[in-house]
């Protein structure tokens, strides 16, 4: 029975019908290896299996000959994994084993019926285009006749830096792991100010990803809110729109997505707190100015000789700020990363923390004894995040 799995791998791929197909329920429980997600790309006109093997800290992607990519896949249910879903144009295919290796195979109608797009090179290189791009040009980015100006190329790479740091996240995310349709996906961007990355994600998301989303920018400053409505409506983003307001007191009845770049200090806690409370899949943060637990710092241990040093401190209480922050995710119930979205050298502010939504039930006992723990040693009172949550169960 399982060579009919394969055989339908193989015609599927070789007939550019492979839209996807992904691995899971690992078998050893204690792997590093979470999952892989298989898709069909093109190279200089050969059709490859490019294969993304997603780690607890880390994605590796390969890519392989056809042949190769199924004796590759053959092997990773036979020593790794359960369970495969495979995603074509005609039909959707669930292969399901256990440790008996007992296997049953469920066929059902196409999740996706749309062609997938092979050309591999094009899609890694080129998330949104300069030709013809209002948003861009009426923020300064480009000139009229599409090319980046001299003193924006920075902009531009951090720019599709972030689109790229949000394709793969959302590729991790329940959307795209449970194969279906993607809907009225609401995201609020919280502090949007001039709306470079507001634009371009929504650029993004709608004409390269084709997704069905409505994106909301929040900004304090009306004449930012005023002028980018304005250059919304000329580029014809009829579900973007931007709202006079700030992080703490805005209010939403669903949000699926939660951004907010460079949140001043407890600012950054507002929108967490925000992205918790509504339930969101997926919480994008990149903290700046982490003041609160500064004047906090009250050792008495070793570390003290070290911390007497200005700089030394200010650095520790942004890592204890932001390791708090992804502790407590992680006690909401979300699988949290803390990692440098974009090299130093185009912002000194590049830190992100991520949170994508595994879990509704909240099993924190044992990550609130490590918070404590650390406040402890720190002679820390509270972190501004935790005060936020005090009236929510967890």
């Amino acid at each position: 029975m399982i060579n009919v799995f394969f055989d339908k791998v193989e015609f599927f791929a070789n007939n550019k019908e492979l839209i996807k197909l992904i691995i899971s329920n690992k078998r050893d429980k204690k792997s590093d290896l979470k999952k892989v997600i298989i898709k069909l790309i093109e190279l200089k006109t050969e059709l490859k299996l490019s294969f993304a093997y997603n780690h607890n800290t880390k994605d590796i992607t390969k890519n392989f000959g056809i042949n190769e990519g199924i004796i590759l896949i053959q092997n990773l249910l036979k020593t790794d994994f359960f369970n495969a879903d495979l995603f074509s144009t005609n039909e959707t295919v669930q292969l399901i084993s256990n440790k008996n290796n007992k296997v049953k195979i469920k066929t059902t109608e196409p999740t996706f019926k749309a062609i997938p797009k092979l050309n591999h090179d094009r899609i890694k290189k080129q998330r949104i285009f300069t030709q013809n791009n209002i948003y861009l040009q009426e923020l300064g980015i480009i000139s009229q006749n599409g090319k980046i100006k001299k003193d924006k190329h920075d902009k531009f790479r951090q720019i599709n830096k972030y689109l790229e740091t949000i394709e793969s996240l959302l590729q991790e995310s329940y959307w795209f792991t449970s194969g279906k349709p993607v809907t009225n996906l609401r995201i609020v961007d919280m502090g949007s100010g001039k709306g470079y990355l507001t634009f371009a994600l929504y650029d993004f998301l709608t004409n390269s990803l084709n997704l069905d989303v409505e994106i909301i920018g929040v900004e304090f400053r009306q004449e930012l809110v005023d002028k980018c409505n304005v250059i919304a409506k000329k580029s014809g983003f009829k579900n973007l729109k931007f709202e006079q307001g700030t992080i703490e007191k805005s209010e939403f009845k669903r949000i699926d997505i939660l951004i907010a770049l460079h949140a001043c200090d407890t600012a950054t806690d507002d929108a967490i707190y925000k992205g918790i409370t509504h339930n969101s899949e997926l919480i994008i943060v990149a903290p700046c100015c982490q003041k609160q637990i500064r004047k906090q710092l009250n050792l008495t241990n070793e570390m003290a000789a070290i911390l007497k040093f200005g700089i030394l401190k200010e650095r520790q209480a942004e890592l204890l700020t932001d390791g708090i922050r992804a502790l407590i995710l992680e006690a909401y119930g979300y699988k949290t990363k803390v990692f440098e979205f974009i090299s130093t050298e185009h912002t000194p502010k590049n830190v992100m923390v991520t949170g994508t939504k595994i879990s509704q039930k909240k099993n924190n006992s044992e990550i609130l004894e490590k918070i404590n723990s650390i406040k402890s040693f720190y002679g820390i009172e509270y972190h501004y995040l935790e005060k936020l949550l005090n009236n929510l169960s967890v």
